[in-house]
């Protein structure tokens, strides 16, 4: 029985990794531990770990790292608790494999952990690119650490080969999040305005915005223009939580003054889970914000996104995502233009560039097939002839 050990420290890696969960616990030959930590264990971010267990899912191990505060160094805090919870999560586990996914400093601590104690790593969403936030880096470390590599597209393939990882070791599956999304069981219109006190008939938005962690300071500045088009627009919005970030409470702070004096067209949420969010997606008129899932998920829906600033700057865009700088004008003009009937007719149908078939099938099989142990991994490098083209773009 291979043991296979999840983690996950946000509602957003959760959500995604779920239909996995499933699987590796319905698997005959893997048996699934999860191991969780970080926001979920905030009450400030909604304790999501009761959703977990709502969900059926059994927590092996809990381990909270907040250490109060929100700034670099309160992360750095976070990260060593990790670094020490972690190793010791995974002396008492024992497991045969760690799956991670993205990009987040608590995967990069459970990763450094997980290296550490010679537990082989397999990792989701790698070889992006988000030029606004610290998480870049993290991503890519987390590559290095990694043996196995789930990428969304081939050219986040490419681009975690150009790390040194060997081919044979990094498979194109597509974006786990969209796999069965339309098998999902979602709430119908009803059943969702029931559950979040808005009338859906309106033309609303799903908003959520996370720190610009490259960005340092910026974050209430650019709430701030984002609520002045809010303003402007007089649309209904449902807002989730900013992250644990960072600067991520004082956006939620001025999101709950804003609601207080919008109750009539404003939710807030500090977590929607899964089921809900994609339900929201289904009747919305749009997505805004800065959040992945404006890019990766939204365009399955038919819907435009309105992706603010950088933080999401440098990842392969569908046509239905129209990027604008944080201010109120530029804001207002995007959403005006993703409420258009042209623009909506022109978006209907594109198909997403990250949605592939059976994703959740093929990481299992591999998860389940590939051959741990042996030669340690090494730096694969690429041919000389590529090479040699690479540096000749770089200079």
């Amino acid at each position: 029985m291979r043991k296979i050990c999840c983690f996950t420290g946000t509602r957003a890696e959760y959500g995604l990794l779920q239909p996995l969960l499933h699987a590796i616990e319905k698997h005959p030959h893997l048996q699934l531990q999860l191991l969780v930590s970080g926001a979920h264990l905030s009450q400030e971010q909604g304790e999501t770990w009761r959703q977990i267990v709502a969900d059926g899912f059994t927590i092996d191990e809990k381990v909270d790292i907040q250490p109060g505060g929100e700034s670099p160094v309160d992360s750095c805090r976070a990260m060593g608790l990790g670094l020490s919870g972690y190793a010791q999560a995974f002396e008492r586990l024992q497991p045969d494999l760690l799956v991670l996914l993205g990009d987040r400093y608590e995967a990069f601590a459970a990763a450094a952990a997980a290296t550490l104690c010679n537990l082989p790593i397999a990792h989701l969403h790698g070889g992006e690119i988000t030029c606004g936030a610290v998480d870049d880096a993290l991503r890519h470390a987390i590559s290095k650490l990694s043996l196995l590599h789930f990428t969304a597209t081939d050219t986040y393939r490419r681009r975690v080969i150009q790390l040194g990882e060997d081919p044979a070791r990094v498979f194109n599956v597509g974006a786990i999040g969209l796999d069965g999304l339309e098998t999902r069981p979602l709430l119908d219109c009803k059943e969702l305005e029931a559950e979040i006190g808005l009338d859906l008939s309106k033309p609303t938005l799903l908003l959520t915005f996370h720190p610009a962690t490259r960005e340092p300071g910026s974050a209430s500045g650019q709430v701030k223009e984002l609520l002045l088009a809010l303003d402007q627009l007089q649309l209904q919005v449902i807002f989730t939580g900013a992250n644990t970030d960072a600067e991520g409470t004082t956006i939620n702070r001025m999101i709950a003054d804003y609601q207080s004096k919008n109750r009539q067209s404003c939710v807030v949420f500090p977590s929607l889970g899964q089921q809900r969010y994609l339900s929201a997606m289904r009747y919305v008129a749009a997505v805004i914000g800065n959040s992945s899932s404006g890019i990766i998920e939204a365009p399955s829906f038919g819907i435009p996104t309105i992706n603010i600033g950088q933080r999401q700057a440098g990842r392969l865009y569908s046509a239905s995502v129209i990027n604008c700088p944080p201010e109120r004008e530029a804001i207002v003009a995007a959403c005006r233009k993703a409420l258009s009937e042209s623009f909506r007719h022109k978006i209907k149908d594109l198909p997403n560039p990250y949605r592939q078939k059976n994703t959740v099938k093929r990481i299992l099989e591999i998860l389940f097939n590939y051959r741990l142990g042996g030669t340690p991994k090494g730096f694969y490098d690429l041919p000389p002839t590529t090479r040699r083209k690479e540096n000749a773009q770089s200079q």
